[in-house]
């Protein structure tokens, strides 16, 4: 089974970079983040024998789940906050698999408002993916997490010091998740630096391979047990007027 997980960067601007990646790799699910409004182009993929199941938002965020096989919507919103409208966070049953989508808030600037809503929508997310390891419900997650790990998932670490996406009480957050027991997938198979999911569009970022990795998929054990590959696919990322990110791609049995 073939999961994907793809922030398009507006699903209207590219429609049909995701038509033909659907073409060119045919996965049986896609993940997309960052959609940039209240509708989704459904139709478009009914049309190639999808499902579609979407959570949008006027101009922001927004997140959906593109799948050849049926899906079950178990939630549509992270749990935690009733005032939090903002839409980043799909989880549902696909083939048997719980897959989770997220949009992870960025948190710039910092300090301020932003980066504390980050925090806390972490700890809610955390919150979330421990109540599914102590019902044992396996499940992938999948997304823009917006945090680099490491030091070496950036080509520059001091030209990020102090950003919400590498700040100290940030990693601490995600290293939170995998303590849960959960794994990067990306990283069971390399563990190079210099690995990218995203570039920037200014000053030359994707020539120069100036980027950082901020994409991921993790998977609670059972599913690690499961997995076969994990790759960054950079082809996307060269097309004409591409999405800043690139898609991350596992196989499980």
């Amino acid at each position: 089974m073939k999961i994907v997980s793809w922030n398009v960067n507006s699903i209207k601007a590219r429609l049909e970079h995701v038509k033909r990646y659907l073409d060119d790799e045919n996965p049986d699910v896609l993940m997309v983040q960052e959609l940039k409004g209240l509708e989704f182009p459904a139709a478009e993929f009914e049309g190639k024998d999808y499902h579609c199941a979407f959570v949008g938002q006027k101009a922001y965020n927004g997140v959906a789940i593109i799948s050849k096989h049926p899906i079950e919507v178990v939630l549509d919103h992270l749990p935690g906050d009733k005032s939090d409208e903002q839409a980043r966070y799909i989880e549902a049953n696909i083939n048997g698999v719980r897959l989770i989508n997220i949009y992870l808030p960025n948190g710039n600037p910092t300090p301020g408002d932003k980066y504390d809503y980050k925090l806390s929508w972490m700890e809610r997310l955390y919150t979330r993916l421990k109540e599914l390891t102590d019902s044992d419900t396996s499940f992938i997650i999948g997304g823009d997490y917006n945090v680099m790990p490491e030091d070496k998932d950036c080509h520059s670490p001091k030209d990020w010091e102090g950003d919400a996406l590498i700040r100290p009480e940030t990693r601490a957050a995600f290293r939170k998740l995998i303590n849960l027991g959960l794994t990067d997938a990306f990283r069971v198979f390399d563990t190079r630096a210099e690995q990218y999911s995203f570039w920037d569009y200014q000053a030359g970022a994707w020539q120069r391979n100036n980027g950082i990795r901020i994409d991921h998929f993790l998977l609670s054990p059972v599913y690690a047990d499961k997995l076969l590959s994990c790759a960054i696919n950079k082809t996307p990322r060269g097309w004409e007027k591409p999405s800043d990110h690139t898609p991350i791609e596992i196989i499980i049995e």
